[in-house]
């Protein structure tokens, strides 16, 4: 079984990228979880692409072992792409995705249904060895709700719909079906089914 270190804390990203990945046998841990603390990086690239690299070597200089990173972040229409690259510091960093949310429904509160559309990209890189790097970008369509919606998920999970349905409001197989994450990670899959085949 391969093992990959995921660049992230986030154990909510490393049990998505584990359920697409394990039925190829690949097993994703934290790289806390492997004693290694990768400190903290500057992600200030320009795109979901730039700030996934950045992270992924970062982390390989660290562990010197195969890892994945990815960026993700929420794209909305009306906002001119916002909050995009700055999804997770939207309001500060020091604010939680409750107020994220709140500030984003209040941003669209005069905004009608047929303006609402938005998308969440997802980049993802994964560095196997010093010579090899696979990337790869999801993207999932959808609008943003007026109010927050479902149980499961994280970050603006509860406020992006796709056919009137929150991401929150899914179970994790069906997220996995339609998310950005899902899309960025079969790709990578398949690159990687490629690449060991």
């Amino acid at each position: 079984m391969r093992e990959f270190i995921i660049a992230t804390g986030n154990r909510h990203k490393v049990e998505e990228i584990e359920r697409i990945l394990s039925p190829l046998g690949f097993t994703a841990v934290t790289a806390g979880e492997r004693g290694i603390d990768l400190g903290s990086v500057v992600e200030d690239g320009e795109t979901f692409a730039d700030n996934a690299r950045i992270k992924a070597k970062h982390a390989f200089a660290l562990c010197h072992s195969p890892v994945i990173a990815d960026d993700s972040g929420l794209c909305v229409d009306a906002l001119g792409g916002r909050p995009g690259v700055y999804s997770a510091r939207y309001g500060g960093e020091e604010l939680g995705f409750e107020g994220k949310i709140a500030m984003l429904l209040d941003e669209l509160k005069d905004v009608p249904d047929a303006d609402r559309s938005a998308h969440f990209s997802c980049a993802v890189c994964c560095i196997l060895d010093e010579n090899t790097m696979i990337e790869v970008e999801g993207r999932c369509e959808g609008a943003i709700a007026h109010a927050p919606a479902g149980d499961g998920g994280f970050g603006y999970d509860p406020i992006f719909t796709v056919n009137g349905v929150s991401f929150a409001s899914l179970s994790g197989e069906e997220k996995d079906r339609l998310s950005h994450r899902g899309n960025a990670l079969r790709m990578l899959r398949d690159a990687l089914t490629q690449h060991f085949s």
